[in-house]
């Protein structure tokens, strides 16, 4: 069966209730709350949790309509049938739409909710669930990471959420789920955290770092609240994987600490202000851990480091595995990468990763991100001549020379080019086609290709 991914808001002409789900809750023991019940914190939560209703008019392909060349496994919201109605994003179409948010700021009325929810919106209205409703006007948003701020005007008698500590979420915590599905008013559902650092897989350029829960979310719960049993923030609801539309018991949520970040920039600078390590890399499988003898099953792979970058000053090399930031263990590279540009320019973070089998800490101040592509991989050097070859020779580096690259070719999709020098293969080094041709008659199912190219130096993984 086909997998499709989902954002949660429900967006519908006329603000027209589409379609029905039937699902269940996770049961929870009696013992949770005195009162056997999770009533009591609800009745303090549930005022802080709010509806959104927007309308306005599209000006650009975004997370939040349906593009028409949108493939079929993303058709977001309420499938291929309503495609036409919603047109282009940036057919400039009129829209209305259903959400949820959270009250973080009760004096302020400051409202956390996702991007896509919002995005391109004219007028935003906010219902209570007293039933009270009042306008509210954007302050910030970020799309990358699908968060947005807005504010309540003239707030009074307002309820807000604490955040909780994400960062200390365990699988199998309680969860629960408060938001508008469908359009049906405030609903409650529960559930536990099923995995963390989740990502839906979609290649979009998003900073995605998810809180995976089984708690029953639907459309319409986009910015809802995903409580712990104290009734703390500590996610926002945001996206759910389903072959069909609705709840298949896998819903994804932004961690709190990670939404607080983006707010504290927003409020701080009136914009978000990314932080930037400066690596390039993928995940960690147990052939690399092999290959570079790396005592762990989970942790960011580092392939290239960035001239000038964070990480270079920092003394983070090509090859080492990034297991553990500011102590919290990073299962993922997309984990790291969203917790690394959510965190802010200028910040301090503390990154452990393993050389050569070795545990190290190292602290690096984030540079900021200015949007431009900094890969290492992507740096113009020229390729090497014959003299610049031989000049490595005389400094006693030593390696395999590639004279040509097909085009089209498993090589050059990789990213290897012409003048380009492979220097080792695994940790391993290679000096000659030789040492090339008897590693690889291993038959390995993945590995890391030393490059030297002019003065960078960085891995290039081929499966």
């Amino acid at each position: 069966m086909k997998k499709s991914h989902f954002l949660l808001s429900s967006i519908a002409l006329g603000l027209t209730v589409l379609g029905t789900s039937v699902s269940t809750q996770a049961s929870l023991p009696s013992f949770i709350t005195e009162q056997n019940s999770l009533a009591p914190m609800l009745e303090k939560v549930q005022p802080a949790v709010v509806t959104l209703s927007v309308e306005g008019k599209t000006k650009r392909n975004s997370r939040s309509a349906l593009p028409d060349d949108l493939p079929e496994e993303f058709r977001f919201f309420f499938g291929d049938q309503f495609a036409e109605q919603f047109g282009n994003r940036g057919g400039g179409r009129n829209f209305r739409g259903l959400g949820s948010g959270v009250i973080i700021n009760a004096d302020k009325g400051y409202v956390l909710t996702n991007n896509h929810v919002i995005n391109d919106a004219d007028k935003i209205n906010v219902t209570l669930q007293d039933g009270r409703e009042f306008k509210a006007k954007l302050v910030g948003k970020d799309e990358q990471s699908d968060i947005a701020l807005i504010q309540i005007e003239n707030p009074t008698n307002l309820t807000a959420l604490k955040f909780a500590d994400s960062d200390k979420l365990r699988v199998g915590d309680f969860t629960v789920a408060i938001g508008n599905p469908f359009g049906l008013g405030q609903t409650v559902t529960s559930g536990i955290v099923s995995a963390l650092g989740r990502s839906t897989g979609a290649d979009s350029g998003a900073y995605e770092n998810y809180i995976q829960t089984d708690a029953a979310v639907n459309r319409g719960n986009s910015g809802g609240a995903l409580v712990n049993l104290n009734g703390e923030l500590i996610g926002i609801n945001t996206a759910i994987i389903s072959p069909s539309g609705g709840n298949a018991g896998i819903a994804f949520a932004i961690p709190s600490n990670q939404a607080n970040n983006i707010v504290q920039q927003i409020l701080e600078f009136g914009e978000v202000r990314r932080g930037l390590l400066g690596i390039k890399g993928g995940e960690l499988n147990a052939d690399l851990a092999k290959a570079f003898n790396v005592n762990a099953q989970q942790g960011a792979f580092v392939s290239e480091v960035i001239p000038n970058s964070a990480a270079e000053k920092a003394g983070i090399k090509a090859g080492d595995v990034i297991t553990a930031m500011n102590g919290q263990k990073i299962s993922s590279f997309a984990e790291m990468r969203a917790k690394i540009a959510t965190s802010g320019a200028g910040k301090e973070i503390e990154l452990t990763y393993l050389r050569d089998g070795k545990s190290q800490n190292v602290k690096v101040t984030l540079q900021a991100d200015d949007g431009k592509d900094q890969s290492a991989s992507n740096v113009e050097l020229p390729a090497l001549d014959g003299a610049q070859f031989n000049n490595y020779n005389a400094k006693g580096i030593k390696g395999i020379e590639i004279t040509k690259v097909q085009p089209n070719s498993l090589a050059a999709q990789r990213g290897l080019k012409t003048g380009d020098i492979i220097i080792g293969i695994n940790r391993q080094a290679v000096e000659s086609t030789q040492d090339l041709r008897k590693i690889l008659e291993q038959k390995p199912s993945a590995v890391a290709l030393n490059i030297l190219r002019g003065n960078n130096n960085f891995y290039l993984l081929v499966q």
